[in-house]
């Protein structure tokens, strides 16, 4: 899965990326968590005769989708992410994945590793040559009962490459650039004809750098938290060495075994 992703970018360097005329400015973001707004990419009315920008225009959404259907969001589990092998099929995404395709431009992405001891060791996982990659997305808008709206979205997974596999067994899936356009084109392409772009990122794409555990706290928000931590190892102690230590305490102190 993506729980937590970064976007430090400028505004005109994803414009760039995106292919869009300008973005308003927006500040650099390393640590971007569920329910706050994301940046997202979405396909636009066509240009006039001439122009040699795609057809797209940004908005920004929640990150949760919430299906159009949903009576009460409050009653309904929070989509961040939706498994693109199922996505054409299940009833939250079906929709979206017809009709409302979009790309989520990310300078890379966070993602936990399980040890042995349970716990959690955090890694950055970006770009190996820099820059910016792009998310497949789903966006859905939902409309509350006092007629107001919200557009929200989600980011579509798929399993792991040879990059992130010995973190994790999930990664978003990354759009090239020479396919923004077709996967942007809800009007003339049907989720089949867009399947061969859910699939593992080349690999090679990505590097996975451990970080410290400063990222799992949403209120930390600086570069800092994307600076390698390398976690000391434990020293394992035997059973035998445990016991000897025990006996050899000085008079007076506790033992920590």
């Amino acid at each position: 899965m993506c729980g937590r992703f970064a976007l430090t970018a400028t505004p005109d360097q994803t414009a760039a990326f995106a292919g869009l005329a300008e973005l308003e400015d927006f500040p650099a973001r390393y640590n971007i968590a569920p329910t706050q707004p994301i940046l997202t990419i979405i396909a636009g009315e066509p240009r006039a005769p001439g122009s040699n920008l795609p057809d797209r225009r940004a908005v920004l959404v929640r990150w949760g989708l919430i299906p159009a259907w949903v009576k009460d969001p409050k009653d309904f589990p929070l989509l961040i992410n939706a498994r693109s092998e199922s996505a054409a099929e299940k009833a939250s995404f079906k929709v979206a994945m017809r009709h409302r395709r979009v790309l989520i431009p990310a300078s890379g992405f966070y993602e936990w590793r399980r040890s042995g001891s349970n716990q959690l060791q955090a890694y950055w996982v970006r770009p190996r040559r820099g820059g910016l990659v792009a998310f497949a997305g789903l966006m859905e808008t939902w409309s509350e009962p006092g007629g107001s709206e919200i557009d929200t979205g989600a980011i579509l997974t798929t399993s792991a490459n040879a990059d992130v596999a010995h973190v994790h067994d999930r990664m978003p899936i990354v759009i090239e650039p020479d396919s923004f356009s077709a996967w942007l084109d809800c009007r003339r392409r049907e989720p089949r004809d867009v399947a061969c772009m859910l699939r593992p990122a080349e690999e090679g794409l990505f590097e996975a750098i451990p970080v410290s555990d400063r990222v799992n706290k949403v209120a930390n928000v600086g570069p800092d938290i994307q600076e390698r931590f390398d976690a000391p190892v434990q020293p394992v102690v035997s059973r035998a060495d445990s016991a000897k230590a025990a006996r050899n305490v000085p008079d007076g102190q506790m033992s920590l075994f």
